[in-house]
């Protein structure tokens, strides 16, 4: 089973590098504050806009205690910081929100989030131009049982169910 693992993280990290590796076109944002594990507001070309980070699902801030851990990890990442913002086709969801990814210092902070365990990988067609890089991180997340995959205490409502639940 260990070898199985091992195999498919290499396998992941040969995907992941058929995808680009470093921001394409971006735009200079600092983060003003952390909604949740995947939503910062941020202070962008003169205002202050939500966005979305594309490819995450973490956890509600009511899924005890993973809610909070994404969430704060995210404030420890990128809080107060300036980032640089990357958009994909869709720049903003129904809810109005920004779409995109973030970077900092190189890292996809996107990636970092579900690697970590603090999240699931959601593809968003035809927002996908990570998916690759995404999905491996996941299955790196799930191999090592970091965060929700902690195999003591996993997620075991995933964040669309619990908030389908809750309407």
């Amino acid at each position: 089973m260990r070898r199985l693992a091992i195999a498919l993280l290499l396998c992941g990290l040969w995907l992941a590098g058929c995808q680009p590796q470093s921001p394409q076109e971006t735009e200079t944002a600092r983060v003003v504050r952390v909604v949740s594990g995947q939503t910062v507001e941020v202070e962008f070309a003169g205002e202050v806009e939500t966005v979305r980070l594309l490819g995450l699902d973490a956890p509600d801030l009511q899924q005890v205690p993973w809610g909070e851990a994404a969430k704060m990890a995210l404030e420890a990442d990128i809080g107060g910081k300036t980032v640089q913002l990357e958009f994909d086709l869709e720049t903003r969801d129904r809810f109005d929100r920004r779409l995109g990814y973030i970077w900092l210092d190189g890292t996809l902070i996107n990636e970092r989030a579900i690697a970590r365990g603090h999240g699931l990988f959601a593809s968003r067609p035809p927002n996908v131009k990570y998916d690759t890089r995404l999905q491996h991180a996941r299955d790196r997340a799930r191999i090592l049982g970091l965060g929700i995959w902690n195999p003591d205490d996993p997620l075991r409502q995933t964040p669309s169910e619990f908030r389908q639940q809750r309407r």
